[in-house]
């Protein structure tokens, strides 16, 4: 059994008169990966600052094994330079060598925050954390502000560390590929799933099922034993007082509900022309980092386009441009006629913490037209997006970061706009309201653009790619990210082999042409051996691979198996590219 590095009992906390939660108790193993899910505002990011020793608690233990050490990430990291003050020299050097993965300079690291963007001050963040070697490691939204790049950096240094981690994240394919328990924190209580994110969901449904049908069985019970109440005198026999307890604790289950409050996006569009928008020959750049040249392209009605780059690719900017917010240097951007925008900014909006949310909402509308004959009235409107009559005349300053971006999205859709431009929509929103949000985009009855590090959020809602990659560079792909991803893979492999093997026919033909007088380059003996070897081994990862992913779609292997080959299955496939590179570099020589 695996020793626990972490205790909780009875964990309780309130902020003024809301219970964030309630006498929660779970624990932390060794080399344990756990992902935290739960609606916003429902204290996530509190229980991870209290673990963390940042914050109080109202109540409970939390039992650390002696000499435990805890790295923690918060959501929105501060970084100073006395954080490094006493750190000894194999820190150090941990410490650089982290900034040169994640692509930061010494220079950079050493400027102040106010110099630095949130990319670059959660990469700083993550290196300091990760130096110090925790052997529990606490991340709260760890792929925010991070890019593609960066974030499956980050999935392939977490999956295979030996470290206990506990983590927040709304990225499902980051939560999937990494943990290997997931606990659920459901009206104040938790909920242990012993399996990666997908058998989280299986089970999670499988939970709710067994509760329903139970509330329904307590429910034809209750109707019975109500009429009885009824209509019998209360003797004051031992019996008849047994039964009205009974009856009392019978209530309670009746009663019970399985709160599955959902954003029901159920609005819409205005019409939409064929003509949407046009850029032609667009060039823009500050300075000498250029961020598009000499741009063409001609936007589809009803397209739903990706676009995805590292940080400081100019995506961001692409969509101010279009909105007419920064300006382009050069070229024409034509935007159709019947366009309405709704714009959902990386910033988020700015909202005064002295307004109450229903006033907030009023401010733009008293009413919403639901595009369909029906008008809603502000606060009905409000309860689409998971506010209730309550929350509403709560003040704004009260709101998570989370419950603050749904206000704002729910903002933005209800001017119901016929073309949505959402940048980095999914940060901090819960994976409840993400899923939510995904079905209403797939069904939106207009255009949509995307600017997201969320692969799998990408993935659901995008049938059209725009790859930034750098110095005014575009990828134009027709598909979702993923599948750029496995194209861009393949084509570096065949470029690979087909540079090599150019090479190979330039140095035959300088040796034909008497330029090249030595021999030709054969495989040692050593090389034949490995090379032989390679083949073997290829044939044994590939089969690996297949009865791994065979297993996982069965249904019939263990919950225990499916945590180890989840685990597996990303360390294996880096292994069999790897040996297929190398199989090609020798072949050449064969």
């Amino acid at each position: 059994m695996p020793s626990p590095y972490l205790e909780i009992k009875g964990l309780t906390k309130r902020i003024g008169h809301r219970v964030l939660f309630e006498d929660i108790s779970f624990t932390i193993n060794e080399r344990e990966h756990i992902g935290l899910i739960a609606k916003n505002g429902t204290g996530k990011s509190t229980l991870l600052s209290i673990i963390a020793g940042k914050e109080g608690d109202d109540g409970g233990t939390m039992i650390f094994r002696n000499d435990l050490k805890v790295g923690y990430l918060e959501q929105t990291p501060t970084i100073n330079a006395q954080e490094l003050e006493g750190k000894n020299d194999e820190y150090m050097q941990r410490y650089k060598r982290f900034l040169t993965q994640m692509k930061i300079t010494e220079e950079e690291a050493a400027r102040p925050e106010a110099q630095l963007s949130g990319g670059q001050v959660k990469r700083i963040a993550l290196s300091r954390v990760l130096a110090g070697e925790p052997d529990l490691l606490i991340l709260d939204e760890p792929t925010n502000h991070l890019d593609l790049e960066m974030i499956e950096w980050l999935e392939n240094i977490l999956s295979r560390s030996t470290m206990a981690i506990l983590m927040v994240t709304h990225d499902r394919y980051f939560l999937d590929r990494i943990c290997s328990s997931i606990i659920e924190m459901d009206n104040s209580r938790i909920y242990t799933y012993k399996g990666n994110y997908s058998y989280y969901l299986e089970k999670r449904q499988e939970r709710i099922d067994n509760m329903n049908a139970e509330i329904a069985r307590a429910n034809n019970l209750y109707r019975t034993e109500l009429e009885w109440m009824r209509s019998t005198p209360c003797a004051r026999t031992s019996k008849a007082r047994y039964r009205i307890e009974s009856f009392y604790e019978l209530e309670k289950r009746a009663k019970q509900r399985i709160e599955e409050r959902n954003v029901r996006l159920e609005m819409g569009g205005t019409y939409i022309g064929n003509k949407i928008f046009e850029a032609r020959n667009v060039c823009k750049a500050f300075g000498d980092h250029i961020i598009l040249k000499d741009f063409n392209y001609n936007f589809a009605r009803y397209e739903k386009l990706g676009i995805v780059g590292n940080n400081g690719t100019g995506k961001s900017t692409f969509v101010k441009m279009l909105l007419g917010i920064e300006p382009h240097d050069s070229g024409r951007i034509d935007i159709g006629k019947t366009v309405r925008f709704g714009y959902y900014s990386q910033q988020g909006m700015a909202f005064r913490d002295d307004q109450k949310v229903i006033d907030a909402v009023r401010d733009i509308a008293e009413y919403v037209d639901m595009g369909n004959g029906e008008k809603l009235s502000a606060g009905q409107f409000l309860q689409h997006f998971l506010f209730t009559p309550e929350e509403q005349y709560s003040y704004i300053y009260k709101l998570s970061g989370g419950e603050r971006r749904r206000l704002y999205l729910c903002t933005v859709l209800m001017k119901a706009p016929n073309f949505l431009i959402l940048d980095e929509p999914t940060n901090d929103l819960d994976i409840v309201t993400l899923q939510i949000l995904e079905d209403y985009l797939k069904n939106f009855h207009g255009c949509i653009i995307i600017v997201s590090h969320d692969r799998y959020f990408m993935d659901r809602v995008v049938d059209h790619t725009l790859v930034f990659q750098g110095d005014g560079n575009i990828q134009d792909f027709p598909g979702s990210y993923s599948q750029y991803r496995q194209w861009k893979k393949q084509n570096d492999k065949e470029q690979g082999a087909k540079s090599k093997e150019q090479g190979v026919r330039s140095k035959e033909q300088e040796k034909s042409d008497g330029r090249n007088q030595n021999r030709a380059r054969r495989l040692t003996f050593k090389e034949r051996q490995e090379f032989n070897q390679l083949e073997k081994d290829i044939a044994a990862l590939e089969a690996e691979k297949k009865q791994i992913e065979t297993a996982l779609c069965g249904g019939t292997t263990s919950v225990e198996e499916i945590t180890n080959m989840s685990k597996r299955l990303p360390i294996l496939t880096e292994e069999l590219e790897e040996k297929e590179m190398r199989w090609l570099e020798l072949s050449e020589f064969a």
